[in-house]
């Protein structure tokens, strides 16, 4: 009889089909092994309790703690009850509220000196921490008791599990029981010789100790072991890839002396900087190799990557080949070819009367484009007669064709899937080269984990002519008068003659409420619950400016739900200087340039990321006048999010910055929500903190696939790397 493996039972045969249905909805979990994989987030010690000044807000949470106080409160004229507790950790205290009927129960139990664990979501009610409604579960009796000791809290360490509020951690820790002793059957991924050389111990008795410790020391060696899978399978995959990649022939293309990028070159009014002749350099040797090259070009907001990219894109075009270029949206493919046409000049009239004859022809091809424009627009890439062409990923549509593609420059890399990047692939009549750019820095052992198949390049020089960015956290709620000289600032801004941007959340409620009433319905109601007034709007924010502290000035708003033609005359308006404050959702964040705007209020700045905060910024100074940024919050000064904004306000180095974003947010985050698969993979591995880690499985891995590439000795590995490999985290590995 076919036996499914212990580690693949569902886990309904083995919880119970009611839990294990949550655990499937809100947790992800569906196997026995997957939840084997759920680690503890931490652990309470027996009689120590959690730091309660630490809990993160709206975050579900759970709390080891003693109950202080307890007291039956009536409002209503006595027609309502509400049971409010106080606990402490001996330091802070935070306060829990029970309503209506269910206050009898926890009376009863919640007495003072009681300790227990408590779950619940931790919002601010009257500018106090508190959890409304928790689940709780008592600790009771001392270690010592023989009977207790059987029980599995009775150990000295209490894994805390990250929980959901239909499943408190101690419900997870129950069905963990259940499955541990399936962790035997688990499949070893580490080659032994690996294993034993760093002295980590085998992947059963991780599990085992990871989710029932003795000692901390058994937490200490179970991470090790499990974050070394984690980043040796990963590595291996990514180690396959670049093998598989470099196997693959590609044609190199060397630019001509006396061709088009020397024509460039002699009409450039500035000089390049240090950093773009190094970076040029790398992609020009990578352009001359036999093996298609994949290269990830990172760099700051303006240090000029569209500059090198025309120059790489300019060089293949000397060389016989096309080059195209791939923009995640219409806005930008329109601004992309804009400037690129601009930089070039004559050189972009190629094959037209005027044109040099040097030129080659630069085509926009998007999705909206008429049919006669866009029949055009197909018909020189056929012929050739276009060495450069810009768009979305209509160019990737199966009537595209092209004489000979032999570059691909990718903007924004985190918005193109495997299946377009091979669909771009077919369309040479070999591999073209791939250049993959963003501007979202990222730490090197990101860039090792999540584009571990391309090679890094980093500009991180500005142009010479930019400005400094002063940047300043402006507390409205805690002191007012500040935000009243933000909007000062603003208008003195104007009067010399430069421009602002104020950027908020959303758009505003009818337009939100007219595309999904249900959502925004609901949404309003979490709002409310979770005591925050809703997210500021464009639209109400334009217009409480207008008729106050800007009234006078000329203000306009812009927002992702307008017309495409509409949008681009209010950012042209704003470009020729005709509007003096456009109110804006983060539809700027990406690629809008104009050198005059110096100022850029942010609203509600505590709901946006860390690195999207610094996208933003990049819009102001980059023109010769000094650019102020104003990072508005109404959140309390000891909160997480405060710290956050004034870690932005500290530095202007992307890089330092995505590192704090990183440690405040896990790795699941770092490029937005695309790499779901991130989640599934990386389980126990922090990025950051574990540097070392990832760079030596990298040495690992690399070896031990130029020694076996196909993995026929290793079967456990292989089996553990087809079990990383399925379709979601295929994606996240090659989303290049």
């Amino acid at each position: 009889m076919d036996l499914v493996p212990a580690l693949e039972e569902p886990l309904k045969k083995v919880v119970g089909p009611a839990t294990a249905k949550v655990m499937a909805e809100h947790l992800d979990l569906h196997t026995v092994g997957d939840l084997l994989h759920h680690y503890p987030r931490r652990y309470a010690e027996r009689g120590e309790l959690t730091r309660l000044a630490d809990l993160p807000l709206d975050e579900h949470v759970t709390v080891v703690a003693q109950v202080a106080t307890a007291r039956i409160l009536t409002f209503n004229g006595g027609r309502g009850q509400r049971l409010e507790v106080t606990i402490t950790d001996g330091s802070g205290q935070l306060q829990l509220v029970f309503f209506g009927r269910g206050i009898h129960k926890p009376h009863k139990d919640l007495l003072p000196g009681t300790r227990a664990m408590f779950a619940g979501k931790a919002s601010v009610f009257n500018r106090k921490m508190q959890l409304a409604h928790p689940a709780y579960e008592l600790l009771k009796g001392d270690p010592d008791n023989a009977d207790e000791a059987v029980d599995s809290w009775a150990g000295a360490l209490i894994p805390i599990y990250p929980a959901t509020a239909k499943l408190e951690s101690w419900k997870i820790a129950k069905s963990v029981d259940a499955v541990l002793p399936s962790a035997q059957e688990a499949v070893d991924p580490l080659p032994p010789s690996l294993r034993e050389g760093r002295e980590l111990i085998p992947l059963p008795e991780a599990l085992l100790k990871i989710h029932r410790p003795h000692t901390k020391a058994d937490i200490a060696s179970a991470r090790d072991r499990l974050k070394w899978d984690e980043a040796f399978v990963l590595q291996v995959a990514l180690a396959r890839r670049r093998h598989a990649d470099a196997q693959l022939p590609a044609t190199p293309r060397r630019p001509r002396d006396g061709g088009l990028l020397d024509a460039f070159d002699a009409k450039l009014p500035f000089t390049l900087t240090e950093g773009q002749e190094k970076v040029s350099k790398e992609i020009f040797d990578d352009l001359a190799t036999e093996h298609p090259m994949h290269r990830l070009l990172q760099g700051e907001v303006g240090s000029g990557k569209t500059m090198v990219a025309l120059r790489a894109m300019l060089a293949v075009v000397d060389a016989g080949g096309q080059a195209a270029m791939l923009a995640p949206t219409e806005v930008l493919a329109q601004q992309h070819h804009r400037s690129i046409t601009e930089m070039m000049g004559e050189l972009a009239e190629g094959g037209m009367l005027g044109g040099s004859d040097q030129g080659t022809k630069v085509t926009l091809l998007t999705g909206s484009m008429g049919t006669a424009a866009r029949r055009q627009a197909l018909l020189d890439l056929v012929t050739g007669e276009a060495g450069i062409v810009i768009g979305t990923h209509a160019l990737i549509e199966d009537k595209v064709q092209f004489h000979d593609l032999g570059l691909v420059v990718v903007d924004e890399q985190h918005r193109f899937g495997v299946e377009q990047r091979d669909a771009l692939r077919g369309k040479g009549k070999q591999p073209p080269h791939l250049l993959v750019m963003t501007a979202t820095p990222i730490p090197r052992t990101v860039a090792m984990t999540v584009f571990g198949d391309l090679e890094t390049s980093v500009l991180d020089q500005l142009p010479a002519g930019r400005s400094p960015i002063a940047s300043h956290v402006v507390p409205a709620e805690d002191k007012p008068h500040f935000l009243a000289r933000a909007w000062e600032r603003v208008r003195e801004e104007v009067e010399n003659g430069h421009q602002s941007y104020v950027v908020c959340p959303r758009i505003g409620d009818d337009v939100d409420e007219a595309a999904d009433p249900k959502k925004a319905k609901k949404k309003a109601e979490e709002e409310a619950t979770a005591d925050k007034r809703p997210p500021l709007a464009v639209i109400e924010v334009a217009e409480q400016l207008s008729s106050g502290p800007l009234s006078g000035l000329k203000v306009e708003v812009l927002h992702g739900r307008m017309q495409p033609d509409d949008k681009d005359a209010v950012m042209r308006r704003f470009a020729a200087g005709e509007t003096q404050v456009l109110v804006a959702t983060t539809v700027i964040e990406v690629g809008v340039n104009v050198p005059n705007a110096t100022a850029m209020v942010i609203m509600d700045a505590d709901r946006f990321g860390v690195s999207q905060l610094h996208q933003l910024r990049g819009r102001v100074g980059r023109g010769s006048a000094p650019g102020l940024c104003l990072l508005v919050t109404d959140m309390p000064e000891a909160s997480p999010a405060r710290a956050r904004l004034a870690a932005v306000a500290a530095t202007l180095d992307g890089f330092e910055l995505s590192r704090i974003d990183l440690e405040q947010r896990r790795e699941g985050d770092v490029l937005g929500q695309a790499q779901s698969g991130v989640r599934s993979s990386l389980r126990m591995l922090a990025v950051i903190e574990d540097e070392e880690i990832i760079a030596e499985a990298r040495e690992e891995a690399v070896a031990v696939v130029s020694n076996d590439p196909e993995l026929e000795h290793l079967p456990e590995l292989r089996t553990a790397l087809d079990a990383l490999l399925d379709d979601e985290r295929e994606q996240y590995l090659d989303k290049g």
